[in-house]
């Protein structure tokens, strides 16, 4: 693995942490309940994940 490919997997999982973060605040603080928060946080995660992952694979 290269480096670029190291720093782009980095990035992939940065970002996506961080929006399934923010995606699990939200939906704790709009009234649900911390396990589906949690859910809802772990899906966004999942799904940023993978939109960034194929978008670099499509662009390379």
């Amino acid at each position: 693995m290269s480096v670029p490919q190291l720093l782009a997997l980095l990035l992939a999982l940065s970002v996506s942490v961080h929006i399934g973060c923010a995606g699990a605040f939200i939906a704790w603080r709009g009234g649900a309940r911390p396990a589906s928060a949690l859910l809802v946080g772990a899906s966004a995660t999942g799904t940023a994940c993978a939109l960034y992952l194929t978008a670099v694979g499509a662009y390379q």
